[in-house]
């Protein structure tokens, strides 16, 4: 099974810059995406062979996730139980038979970190989720999950310490993820691989010099890891300031 997660950074204008082109050529099983910044009517996707599923944010032009899966699921959820969170769109759970997909687009805390209790908060309430799905089946995790865990995962590290993404409180959060059960599939299959990288900043040739930060990421059950055949970083496809993130797994 292969799936994909890409921040599109708002799908209209991602699909005038070949996001369909990259949809076709990569024929996931599951495409999820995030920050799509519309609302119901907005877009006229045809993409045959998929059931579609979007969560939209109250306001208007912002954050917003969708999954496009082949498979249609046994059942479907729209955010995690919580108004505060679930009126940004932030997240959709599809339940299958054998496990659970969540793709969720992370509050940022915003440069001055203004947004960090917020952004916190929510990391607490998602374990809580994710822990309870996972005792009923196991749970893959995709998104733009707003935080460079480690060192490897940024170009400037000593930097960008404290900064938003970067924070102390945020890679704990991260960390404690982790230490629940559950494990990063890039960093499993790649622990000690330099460059990679899935955001970049707008600024002159910042991506060109691959300046980056890795923010997004396939995070699944520690019990089915052994089942990834491989897990991807497409960093040559265009059209967002992130890029797409591939897992390839036998489940």
């Amino acid at each position: 099974m292969k799936l994909v997660s890409w921040n599109v950074n708002g799908l209209r204008a991602c699909v005038g810059k070949g996001f369909l082109d990259y949809f076709h050529q990569v024929n996931a099983d599951i495409f999820c995406v995030q920050e799509t910044k519309l609302q119901e009517g907005q877009i006229n996707l045809e993409l045959e062979g998929y059931t579609q599923h979007w969560n939209y944010a109250v306001k208007k032009g912002y954050s917003g996730t969708a999954i496009f899966s082949k498979n249609k699921p046994l059942s479907v959820q729209y955010g995690i139980g919580l108004e505060e969170y679930d009126a940004e769109g932030r997240s959709i759970t599809l339940e299958y038979d054998t496990f659970y997909l969540v793709n969720v687009y992370t509050p940022n805390s915003q440069r001055d970190l203004a947004r960090l209790p917020f952004r916190l908060a929510w990391e607490d309430h998602l374990k809580e989720y994710l822990l309870k799905l996972d005792e009923q089946k196991p749970v893959i995790l995709c998104g733009d999950l707003n935080v460079a865990h480690n060192e490897i995962d940024l170009k400037n590290s000593k930097t960008n310490k404290g900064n938003s993404g970067f924070t102390d409180e945020e890679r704990g959060k991260m960390g404690h993820l982790l230490s629940n059960g559950f494990v990063d599939s890039y960093r499993y299959l790649y622990p000690d691989f330099e460059g990679a990288y899935t955001w970049w900043s707008y600024m002159n040739k910042v991506r060109e010099r691959n300046i980056g930060w890795r923010i997004d990421y396939f995070i699944l059950s520690e019990r089915i890891a052994g089942n990834m055949v491989d897990a991807k970083i497409h960093s040559e496809i265009m059209g967002s300031d992130h890029c797409p993130v591939v897992l390839e797994i036998e489940i």
